[in-house]
């Protein structure tokens, strides 16, 4: 007997369960190596799922809507037609399924590995088949363009739609942008993905006095988080930055696509170039220094989850890449179709509550990371200048919050003078 049991990856380090979106194929479906069969809502995104089976959907344990812890099983795969009923007969009697291998999750068609999944890949040329995802293959075909000329920047080779992308765009000249200055965009900037796909609506539960609402995964997500943070010691220092030039440069160059998010996040991040240990996370083996200065931002989402999308080496790429990256981000993370890389390879995060008009809030540090800052609103205040007199000014209120067991005070302290140094008397160095 050849069934298999087809299991709840784990599509991030920290999911420990899966939310059955849709099932893309039905029971007695064919299904082949590398064909999507279902999609599955982990703690942060919607991801398209395949199967290294060849066979038959013969049974589903799981159907859409409900949850099932990663690892356990969710449907059967029958090598033959024969066999289904077969299939049928096991699941009803609760049992498990005789493989003729040993059992094997379904993969995800991430464009990043993850250490649940990076075993399941090989090269895209695997036992002489091609292997891409089904995206690819689609986006080929409409494109007419030849995988096989193609070499795979997914997990361990495998050929993406990224990679379809890059060919077919190969040799296209670029629209004017207006917005760009003359430096070049770097190298490290991320290749537009093609159109996600677009997920249901989440449902709107309306608050009844008296009913429990349960849960839903990205809120459950963020319990766990929170949860995590109460065993770090943490510390908190305030800051208050004159932002009126910043607002100045904002206003300048707004209307080529910046946003004040990745004003923030740039400035953040080119003040931890002299702060290394702000970038750093705690291990048990002692102090963890980030190759990369990657910025997460808070993002609230439309069904009460939270996501923390992240510019990847903020420091190096200029504002006006940065800016366009951030919009796809928001995008996506709203569409739920954020790549693992994209939401978890943080290293400092910004939690901005200014834009709602909060003066002053303290953020809780995320798990993994050595900080966080929290961001007020930027106000018209009354000071007293060095000349004794009086004069208004636009300023801000930040809070940064520490992991006590690898930064101390001084050290907090001295990040926010840079960065309110930085915001205060070279705004425009940001721009270059």
């Amino acid at each position: 007997m050849s069934i298999h049991e087809v299991f709840m990856p784990a599509l991030s380090s920290t999911m420990t369960e899966g939310k059955i979106v849709s099932w893309v194929k039905s029971p007695g479906d064919k299904v082949e190596k590398g064909e999507t069969v279902v999609v599955v809502e982990s703690d942060k995104a919607d991801m398209d799922v395949e199967t290294f089976y060849e066979g038959f959907l013969a049974h589903i344990i799981v159907e859409a809507g409900e949850t099932a812890p990663v690892g356990s099983a969710i449907a059967f795969i029958a090598e033959t037609e024969a066999e289904i009923e077969t299939a049928k007969s096991l699941a009803n009697s609760g049992g498990a399924a005789a493989t003729t291998s040993s059992p094997e999750p379904v993969a995800a068609t991430a464009s990043a590995p993850t250490p649940a999944l990076a075993s399941q890949n090989g090269s895209n040329h695997k036992e002489g088949r091609l292997v891409a995802s089904p995206r690819a293959r689609k986006l080929a075909k409409e494109l007419k363009v030849d995988l096989t000329t193609l070499q795979g920047s997914g997990p361990h080779g495998r050929i993406v739609a990224e990679d379809v992308e890059a060919l077919s765009n190969k040799g296209k000249q670029p629209a004017p942008a207006s917005v760009a200055p003359t430096a070049p965009v770097p190298t490290s900037a991320p290749v537009a993905p093609p159109a996600p796909r677009t997920p249901a609506p989440a449902p709107v539960v309306a608050a009844v006095p008296g009913q429990i609402v349960p849960l839903t995964t990205f809120q459950n997500a963020v319990v766990r988080n929170m949860v995590a943070t109460i065993s770090v010691p943490v510390f908190r220092v305030g800051y208050t930055i004159t932002t009126d030039g910043l607002d100045k440069l904002y206003k300048q160059i707004k209307s080529k696509g910046v946003t004040m998010t990745a004003l923030l996040a740039k400035a953040v991040a080119v003040t931890l170039q002299k702060h290394p240990l702000l970038n750093a996370s705690y291990s048990d083996q002692g102090i963890v220094y980030h190759s990369d200065i990657n910025i997460s931002v808070a993002v609230a989402m439309d069904d009460g989850g939270l996501i923390t999308p992240v510019l990847q080496n903020a420091d190096a790429v200029d504002i006006y890449s940065l800016s366009r990256t951030w919009k796809s981000l928001v995008e996506r993370a709203r569409a739920k179709q954020l790549q693992p890389q994209e939401y978890n390879s943080g290293t400092f995060t910004l939690s901005n509550l200014g834009m709602f008009g909060v003066d002053k809030f303290d953020a809780i540090l995320p798990p993994g990371q050595g900080s966080i800052l929290a961001i007020g609103a930027s106000r018209p205040q009354v000071v007293a200048t060095p000349d004794g007199l009086f004069a208004v000014r636009q300023q801000m209120q930040v809070n940064i919050t520490s992991d006590h067991r690898i930064i101390y005070g001084a050290h907090a302290a001295a990040f926010l003078q840079d960065l309110a140094k930085l915001i205060e008397t070279n705004p425009q160095s940001l721009t270059l």
